[in-house]
C-alpha cells in the first residue's frame, strides 16, 4: 500500500526519521482507509515518554509534555500538533483509570485499545499493521470490541458510551451482537464515570450525521437512561434531522420533554456557562406560536421575544423544540413560513433613558422592560423613535 496523503506531508515524515518504527495509529488510519478526511493525526512510537521528547526536540519539534505521565508528548512543527505516544501495555485498570507500563511490543498496544477499527496502524512503508481484523469491520460497518467485548468494559466503562458514538458515525444497521450484550450488562458501571466524561461523549455522539439509532440501542439496553433519564424518544429529533439541524445542543434539547428542570440537569452534567444559557434559551418554547399561526405581526412578537431571551437561540430553533413537544402537530409549514435570522432588535438602550433624564438605577431596567412589553405587544414594530416617545411618557407618569 502506498503512503497516504496525510502521513506525506512535513510533521508525519520529520516524525518518522526522529523515532525509527514509528506509525501512525488509530482514527487517522480509520479515516483515511474509510475515504474521510483525517483532520488529527496520532502517532505511535517504540520508546518510552523521555526518549520520544528528546528526539523529537532534535529534530526540530516544538514539544509540549503535558501528558508525560501517561506516555504522550504533543509534537508541533510548522504549527501542525501531531500528539505522539509511547507504546503500553495495561498493568492494572479499575473501570476508568489504568495503570501503565511502556513496551516495545506493538501488538501489546494494539492489544488495549478499544475497537478493532481503533487499532490499525501505518508505518513509513504504508504497511498496514491490522492484528484484529479492523480493515474488515470497517468496510462491514461493524464497532467490533478488541478480544473480549466484557474484559475491554471492566477496563473502561466510557468504552460503553464511546461505542454508540462509533456505531453512529461507522456501523451499519445491525450492531455487533457481543458488543450490545457486553453492554447491557455493563450498566452499572456507568455509575462510576464523570459527568464530564459523560457529556464528552454524548456530545460527539450527537454532532454524528444521524445519531437516532445509535440513541434508539442507547435505550434499548439500558445505557441513555443510565447517563441521561430526561431524555425522552430519539424519534423527537426527526424534524430537525430532516431540515439539516445537527448542532449537539438543539438536538439535546429536542431530547428533553418540556417542564425539564434545565439548570438541575446543566448542573449534572457540568454544562458550561453558555452551554447552559443555550439550553434554557432553546427550551424557552412558552409563546412559541403554534403551528396554525402565520400571522406577520405574531411572528415578529415571537422572533423578539427569541432575541431577547439573549439571542442564545434562533426562533426556528425554539420553534423545533416545541415541534418535538407535540409530535401531532404539523409544524412544517410554520417553519417554512418563518423568515429566518435571530428576529428584530429592541431599539432602546440604558443610555437613552439616561439621555432623557431618568437617573441612574433600577429605575433605568424597569422603565425600558415595560417599553419592550409594549413593543412586543405591537408586533415588535415600533421603530427608535416611537419606542423613545413611548419611554418618555412613562417616566413623566411616574415622575408625576
Amino acid at each position: 500500500m502506498s503512503l497516504p496523503a496525510y502521513l506525506q506531508a512535513e510533521g508525519p515524515r520529520q516524525v518518522f526519521a526522529a523515532l525509527p518504527d514509528s506509525r501512525a495509529v488509530g482514527g487517522c488510519v480509520r479515516d483515511s482507509l474509510a475515504g474521510l478526511p483525517v483532520h488529527d493525526i496520532d502517532m505511535a512510537a517504540p520508546f518510552p515518554p523521555e526518549e520520544l521528547a528528546r528526539r523529537l526536540k532534535g529534530a526540530g519539534f516544538k514539544v509540549f509534555e503535558t501528558g508525560l505521565a501517561h506516555g504522550t508528548v504533543t509534537a508541533v512543527l510548522g504549527g501542525v500538533p501531531i500528539e505522539v505516544t509511547s507504546l503500553r501495555r495495561d498493568v492494572t485498570t479499575d473501570g476508568r483509570h489504568a495503570e501503565v507500563e511502556w513496551t516495545t511490543d506493538w501488538h501489546e498496544d494494539a492489544q488495549r485499545r478499544d475497537f478493532t477499527i481503533n487499532a490499525m496502524s501505518m508505518g513509513a512503508d504504508g504497511v498496514l499493521h491490522d492484528d484484529f481484523g479492523g480493515q474488515a469491520d470497517l468496510a462491514a460497518r461493524r464497532v467490533r470490541f478488541v478480544g473480549d467485548a466484557a474484559q475491554r468494559l471492566r477496563e473502561d466503562y466510557l468504552r460503553a458510551l464511546r461505542f454508540f458514538r462509533f456505531h453512529a458515525r461507522y456501523g451499519g444497521p445491525e450492531p455487533d451482537e457481543v458488543a450490545v450484550a457486553a453492554i447491557r450488562e455493563a450498566v452499572p458501571g456507568l455509575a462510576r464515570l464523570s459527568a464530564e466524561r459523560v457529556w464528552s461523549e454524548l456530545k460527539r455522539l450527537l454532532e454524528a450525521p444521524d445519531p437516532r439509532a445509535a440513541l434508539r440501542l442507547m435505550t434499548e439496553t439500558g445505557v441513555l437512561p443510565a447517563v441521561l433519564p430526561e431524555a425522552g424518544d430519539p424519534s423527537r429529533l426527526d424534524l430537525a434531522q430532516a431540515r439539516g439541524e445537527r448542532e449537539p445542543l438543539l438536538r439535546l434539547a429536542l431530547l428533553l420533554p418540556v417542564g425539564v428542570d434545565i439548570n438541575r440537569l446543566a448542573s449534572r452534567l457540568r454544562l458550561s456557562g453558555e452551554e447552559a444559557k443555550r439550553l434554557r434559551a432553546l427550551h424557552a418554547v412558552s409563546g412559541a406560536p403554534g403551528p396554525e399561526e402565520r400571522e406577520a405581526a405574531v411572528l415578529r412578537r415571537f422572533r423578539a421575544a427569541a432575541r431577547l431571551r439573549g439571542e442564545a437561540a434562533l426562533p426556528a430553533e425554539i420553534l423545533l423544540v416545541a415541534a418535538a413537544a407535540n409530535p401531532t402537530a404539523d409544524y412544517g409549514p410554520l417553519l417554512d413560513h418563518l423568515e429566518p435570522g435571530p428576529g428584530p432588535e429592541f431599539p432602546l438602550q440604558g443610555r437613552d433613558a439616561l439621555a432623557m433624564g431618568v437617573p441612574p438605577g433600577p429605575q433605568v431596567g424597569a422603565l425600558l422592560t415595560r417599553v419592550r412589553d409594549w413593543w412586543l405587544d405591537g408586533g415588535a414594530s415600533a421603530d427608535h423613535a416611537a419606542c423613545l416617545q413611548r419611554l418618555r411618557e412613562l417616566a413623566e407618569r411616574d415622575a408625576s
